[in-house]
């Protein structure tokens, strides 16, 4: 492993740092701010308004007044459609600077902002603004002399709550179908990385939306998170968190009003390498499934089960790559490997790492600090795995990937499958046969053949057990943003 020297952040335009109410920009009620932390230097970026209950409130107040009395409802489907892409255009004209705002406050390389996140953004938006004037109900044929047809109607007021990993693209799936169906939103981003959500608020004022349908009330989970799963007249709420939080979050919603919920969690990805596979392919694919985006993805190829008669080949060539990567300054161009988030997923990271030493795991590469300064953790690969070791067992949501040996496809399909989590896996293989097992036989809510992290907003995604309730992305996405009502009339 080689490291970027660190040097200054390039000047980076700050947006916004206020909440967003009703078309406006506004102080927190009660006059807090929180900073926000660059994780490659910890230092302060900037203190943005740190909304909480009181906040909320006004903020579905808001959102309720443009659902209930115009003008978003009384808007054309067309018009929403309109409204979506112009956002669309807008992102794709502020690229660079949200590119770099994003990278400034998550941490994650700019050629990854710039290659992944921001087309994958505007490409959500695109999708959906093609969906809105295509909610459409069907005529059903029933007995007697009745005329019957169903409606999809928008659900309500939306309360979003995304993470900090994927800042603008998360904003992205939860805002493009909800706007799509109808809906009008509250939306909570990250603490840690409140900055481009902001800065897309301003964009989506000058793309023309009308006041009150987008809110954005930076603040914690615990204070304006809970406020918008309690909240009495917030109709549905979507997460993307840990399954911790998703539990509190359900909890909330059906001690109120019993909420619509879709919650995107925690998972425990198993991808699977057959000896019959390619295998540089199948260790550039581990390699990227692992250690992208710092090993802050929920669907981390983390269980990565190698079967015995190419293991010990197939560890040589990943940890050669590991210990190849470079790691350092996000704005540095030859940088690989950004820092964790912040000091409290640093600190998590550092702690499955020596978790993994005491419980018996071989070391093969990483396992330390990168630097004084900032976030940075060594890509660390152990081998010697078991299932029931800690690093095997619980989502460690950083660059630590775990090499697991088996013999044969029912052993390992049994193996993938004895987790709480369901979210995605994978499967290497020149057999059709065998990839068809494991996509049939694995219980997660995505499978990949010969390939990871491939992402399209037409594909649905979300998780089987406790990796999730409900799906994003595609038709399937528009789901939970819209009821489906029943009329029947008398001929």
């Amino acid at each position: 492993m080689s490291t970027a020297t660190l040097s200054s952040p390039p000047k980076v335009k700050i947006g916004p740092t206020k909440l967003l109410i009703n078309g406006e920009w506004q102080a927190a009620a009660s006059g807090k701010t929180f900073p926000t932390i660059n994780p490659a230097t910890e230092e302060v970026i900037a203190q943005v308004a740190e909304g909480d209950a009181a906040d909320v409130e006004s903020a579905v107040k808001a959102a309720r007044r443009a659902f209930d009395e115009g003008p978003w409802s009384k808007m054309s489907a067309t018009e929403r459609g309109k409204l979506l892409l112009k956002l669309a255009d807008l992102i794709e004209a502020n690229r660079k600077e949200l590119a770099e705002l994003e990278t400034l406050d998550n941490g994650k390389p700019l050629g990854e902002s710039i290659k992944a996140d921001l087309p994958l953004t505007i490409m959500c938006y695109r999708y959906f603004a093609g969906w809105a004037d295509k909610i459409h109900g069907k005529t059903i044929p029933i007995n007697g002399p009745y005329f019957c047809y169903t409606r999809h109607e928008p659900v309500g007021v939306a309360g979003q709550i995304i993470p900090w990993n994927f800042p603008m693209l998360m904003q992205a799936w939860k805002l493009g179908p909800a706007l799509a169906a109808g809906c009008t939103v509250v939306l909570k981003p990250a603490e840690q990385t409140p900055l481009s959500a902001l800065r897309i608020g301003e964009l989506i004022m000058e793309a023309g939306f009308p006041p009150g349908v987008v809110n954005i009330v930076p603040g914690y989970g615990p204070t304006a998170g809970a406020a918008i799963a309690r909240h009495m007249d917030v109709d549905k709420v979507a997460f993307t968190g840990s399954t911790e939080v998703g539990h509190i979050i359900m909890k909330h919603a059906a001690e109120t009003n019993l909420k619509r919920v879709t919650l995107e969690l925690g998972g425990k990805s198993p991808n699977v390498v057959f000896a019959d596979t390619d295998l540089d392919a199948a260790v550039e694919g581990a390699y990227f499934g692992l250690f992208f985006n710092q090993g802050q993805c929920c669907v981390a190829g983390s269980r990565l089960f190698v079967e015995e008669k190419i293991h010990d080949q197939f560890v040589e060539k990943m940890v050669a790559k590991a210990k190849a990567r470079k790691v350092g300054d996000p704005f540095a161009r030859e940088t690989m490997q950004g820092p964790q988030v912040d000091r409290d997923q640093f600190e998590k990271v550092m702690g499955y790492i020596d978790s993994g030493k005491k419980e018996g795991a071989k070391l093969l590469a990483g396992g330390g600090r990168v630097g004084q300064k900032g976030f940075f953790v060594e890509p660390t690969v152990f081998g010697d795995v078991k299932d029931d070791m800690k690093i095997a067992r619980e989502e460690i949501f950083g660059p630590v990937m775990s090499i697991i040996r088996f013999k044969d496809l029912d052993e390992v399909v049994q193996r993938a499958n004895r987790t709480m989590y369901g979210l995605a896996a994978a499967v290497w293989t020149k057999d059709i046969t065998k990839a068809h097992a494991i996509a049939n036989r694995v219980r997660a809510g995505t499978v990949w053949v010969n390939c990871y992290d491939v992402f399209d907003a037409a594909a649905p995604f979300g998780g089987f057990k406790q990796s999730g309730v409900g799906r994003e992305l595609g038709e399937y996405g528009l789901q939970a943003y819209t009821e489906v009502k029943t009329v029947v009339v008398k001929l």
